[in-house]
């Protein structure tokens, strides 16, 4: 599914925005927004391999204690 969006992404990068004719228009989601979508479905198809990696520890200091 991975490959079919970046392949996708590639092929709108290339073509035009808007298209017209016969008096029907056709418009594609903004570049910005199927980018962003890549990313979102990247992260969640990388956080169910291994969920345990989706978490991370932290050891939190408040300011003014030693």
């Amino acid at each position: 599914m991975a490959d079919d969006l970046k392949d996708a992404i590639k092929t709108n990068a290339e073509g035009p925005k808007q298209a017209s004719a016969d008096g029907v228009t056709v418009q594609q989601h903004p570049l910005a927004d199927q980018i962003e979508a890549d990313k979102y479905l990247a992260s969640k198809e990388a956080a169910s391999r291994n969920p345990a990696k989706g978490f991370t520890r932290v050891k939190i200091v408040p300011p003014g204690t030693a």
